[in-house]
This record gives structure tokens, sequence and C-alpha cells, in this order.
């Protein structure tokens, strides 16, 4: 049994992140041969609502976020129960952390220049959220085990330590920041300008986030088509 796919992020004025979603979305679309939408959850339409009307039966919804924070476990959910739909929308974990999202930052390093000898530098937004924060962690971790070394997360806002701080500091070797930001935006133009050898671009639309998000879909889809048959043949037997 398929489903479509809400492809669900936060939303931003700068019309570079959006571009972004939607370059991911034809991808998993073409990948993995199902409709893929596209909601925001705040600042942008559409909105979940209005990516829903229209899509009957079973969805799956997958988090374009990088750490499970309040828009993944409070915002979201909110707005599905305010659409109605809390029934027929399974949600997936956020796609981050996950290895993929580390190679992906991996070859954006590359990209940038990076070698084995220079300090890297991970940052992330910030949340004020213990869980998200911890969810930064461990994608740090697996960003550094590709690497080869341990990497403590830095934040551009709210948390701490944030990242103009830590490349205040005299710098051990050529220093690097990896952004764990799906798109640009304001946060890596701040980024930008900081007094550092270099800034890797955003993770974006990388082939190994299409690879994630077909990966949360296709599990999802696997976890819940039991239960969605099941309650079809139900509605059909109760409309006899």
């Amino acid at each position: 049994m398929t489903a479509p796919l809400l492809l669900v992020a936060h939303g931003t004025r700068d019309p570079a992140g959006p571009r972004v979603l939607d370059r991911i979305a034809a991808a998993v679309a073409d990948r993995a041969a199902v409709a893929v939408r596209v909601a925001y959850v705040d600042v942008i339409g559409p909105t979940v609502a209005d990516a829903l009307r229209g899509l009957g039966g079973p969805v799956v919804a997958v988090p374009a976020f990088l750490a499970a924070g309040y828009h993944v476990r409070t915002d979201l959910p909110t707005q599905l129960a305010a659409a109605g739909r809390t029934g027929d929308v399974t949600t997936t974990a956020p796609i981050g952390p996950a290895p993929e999202l580390a190679a992906a930052m991996l070859d954006r390093l590359a990209a940038a220049g990076w070698h084995p000898g220079a300090e890297v530098v991970f940052a992330a937004a910030g949340s004020s959220d213990p869980r998200a924060l911890a969810d930064v962690r461990a994608a740090a971790s697996l960003l550094g085990r590709r690497c080869g070394r341990a990497l403590r997360p830095s934040y551009v806002s709210t948390a701490t330590p944030l990242t103009e701080r830590v490349c205040a500091a005299p710098p051990t070797a050529d220093r690097i920041i990896a952004p764990y930001l799906l798109a640009p935006g304001l946060f890596h133009r701040k980024l930008s300008g900081l007094p550092v050898e270099a800034v890797a671009e955003p993770i974006g639309a990388h082939p190994r986030v299409v690879d994630l998000v077909v990966r949360r879909y296709r599990e999802a889809l696997a976890d819940s088509s039991t239960a969605w048959i099941s309650a079809a043949a139900a509605r059909k037997s109760h409309s006899r």
C-alpha cells in the first residue's frame, strides 16, 4: 500500500529555503515514485492543512527538521489535529540526526577545502529544548566520526557555546565551519561573516538527504501498512 508524502519544514521568508525544499521534494517523488507535497509549520505557506487538502486516505508526513524540537513534537501534531487528520497521517522521526546527513556534511566540508588537519566548527541553529540539543550533539558525533575527531556543537543563537565566540578564539589550524543547516538563510549568512578560513554550504538537496527522506517514508509505510489496511477493511465493512 502506498501513500502520498508530506514534507514538512519550518518556513522562512528567504526564497532560497523553499527552493531547497522543492528540489528535495521533486527528487524524492522521482526516486520513490510517490506524490510529494511540501508544507510549512510557520512563517509561510502552504500550511499543513492547506497541503493536506484534497489528499484523502493515508499520508506519511516527514518532518524536514534536523532535530526533534518544539515544531516537531508540538507544532506539527497540533496542526494535524486542527486539520482533523490525526487518524490517517503517520508522522516519521525528523530527518536529523542521521548518518546520511553526516555524509552530506562531509561532502560540503570537502568542497569548502576541508582537509584532515583542519579544525572543524560544528554550527547549528540553536534551541532552548534539551531534547533538540541532544539531537544536535548526536549529529556532531556522527560528523566527528567521519572527520576522525570529536566535535562539540556550537550554536548561531539561543544555546551555548555561541559559534561566534568559538570562532573568536585563536585557531589551532585552518578553521572551517560545518553548518548543521538544511538551507541558506539568515543563520548561514551570519556564519559567513565570521573570521574563519571557510564556511561550508548548508546540507541542501544533497542526494543523501533524498536517500534519508525516502528511507523515513518507506520505514513508516512498512510499519503502518497493516494498520491502514485493517482500518480500511473496517470502514468498508461498516459501510455495508
